[in-house]
């Protein structure tokens, strides 16, 4: 989800847990987690306060009955929220920065330049998530979808369907799951001692993935709004903030690669990529001011996501089961819905998988549906429309299907290669 993360003390989070209390076979954990995302679905209108109360609700029931994976009670609430602040931040401050970046890069111009340069009919959404793809191996996922976002915006005049919005959620996640600095598992893997090249492997299933999921992606946009090629005439390109926004990508990649490589007990202890954004943001206001105007909705809005996400924090997945390739086919759909960073974290402590693998399954497994990454998160901000899974699952029928179809792939043609376990 978010670049950088420790796994080392990601892993410390999943030591000995509290048992928790079960209905019908399942942890009311889960239960309380199903509901509010059932309110979300449900209240399009309230996601905020549905949301927060699933949020409170989950907290006081762990706080009465269960406790927390550091502890009981207050304390032990305090010790899982000193873990998780350095995520939660780091997602805050990506969010709201990436907000601006979207709004600098769309008002660069180069957007309105698109429909010119993109191939006509159902061809030009395919090769728009083609470079989400391409992107994303490079860039922060969010950063990425984002991009692609705004360009759909403009060249689709601002009807853009649902699936086609999943697709660019689900090329961005396909595009960082074979690049180790292209999403946090990914690094987490890295960090850990797994060689990249392992990882490179999962684009196997990624490409195949997404020749599944974006050719009928595409189609289904061009019937919805096909793409208008007439560009405005003497559109002038705005350097200046264009280079904003190549800053701030540059600033995000390379302060998540250093403090990987030189300081990686700084990204358990401090949000370094979030921080590195909104100081290219606040040094380069003085160029060309940022548009503020876009941060109210913008931090609702966040609110909303980091409430599911430090509800998805509290669940209780403390074990995973052994490492075989079914077992890593369903840790995607179980990203789907859960954190993929811990669950990374819990395979790197239990080890014995195929890295290459188990890169594609959580990376792009989340793609599914719209909280379950990072990427779908933030697609989500700029599009609240998308914060519908029933919607998500109906429009984007193409995804899971395009999951299972690229792990086969994967399986069949590389076959199943487990490291030894630690």
């Amino acid at each position: 989800m978010l670049a950088g993360s420790d796994p080392a003390s990601a892993a410390a989070s999943v030591g000995a847990a509290p048992e928790p209390i079960y209905i019908l076979g399942i942890p009311v954990d889960f239960v309380l987690f199903g509901l509010t995302l059932l309110g979300v679905a449900l209240f399009h209108h309230h996601t905020l306060y549905v949301s927060l109360t699933g949020l409170a609700v989950i907290t006081a029931y762990k706080l009465t009955f269960t406790g927390f994976k550091f502890g009981t009670g207050l304390g032990g609430l305090a010790g899982h929220m000193a873990h998780e602040w350095v995520v939660l931040a780091n997602l805050f401050c990506l969010l709201m920065g990436f907000a601006l970046l979207s709004r600098h890069f769309e008002e660069s111009k180069v957007p309105e330049a698109m429909p010119a340069v993109l191939p006509d009919d159902w061809k030009g959404g395919f090769v728009l998530l083609a470079l989400v793809f391409v992107l994303s191996a490079f860039l922060d996922n969010i950063a990425a979808a984002l991009i692609g976002g705004t360009v759909a915006r403009h060249v689709f005049k601002g009807r853009v369907g649902i699936g086609y919005l999943a697709a660019i959620v689900a090329a961005s996640n396909a595009g960082g799951s074979g690049s180790v600095v292209g999403d946090t598992t990914t690094t987490m893997m890295w960090i850990d001692g797994v060689s990249p090249l392992k990882v490179l492997d999962a684009y196997v299933a990624a490409i195949a993935a997404f020749m599944v999921f974006a050719i009928p992606a595409a189609v289904a946009q061009n019937r919805y709004q096909p793409i208008v090629r007439d560009a405005p005439e003497d559109l002038q390109i705005d350097w200046a903030r264009l280079g904003i926004v190549a800053a701030i990508l540059v600033a995000a990649v390379s302060s998540n690669v250093f403090a990987n490589l030189r300081y990686p007990e700084l990204l358990d202890t401090l949000p370094v990529i979030g921080l590195a954004v909104w100081v290219v943001l606040i040094v380069t206001s003085v160029i060309r001011r940022p548009d503020w105007s876009v941060m109210p909705e913008t931090f609702k809005g966040t609110i909303f996501l980091l409430g599911l996400v430090t509800c998805a924090s509290m669940m209780p997945v403390e074990k995973l089961p052994p490492a075989t390739w079914p077992s890593t086919l369903s840790l995607g759909f179980i990203s789907a819905v859960f954190d993929n960073i811990p669950l990374t974290a819990l395979a790197l402590k239990q080890g014995g998988y195929d890295w290459g693998m188990l890169a594609y399954s959580v990376g792009f497994g989340g793609s599914m549906i719209w909280f379950g990454s990072s990427a779908g998160v933030a697609m989500s901000n700029m599009y609240p429309e998308a914060r519908s899974v029933g919607l998500w699952l109906r429009h984007g029928w193409y995804i899971p299907i395009a999951y299972v179809i690229g792990f086969f792939v994967m399986l069949m043609l590389l076959g199943w290669h487990p490291d030894q376990p630690h």
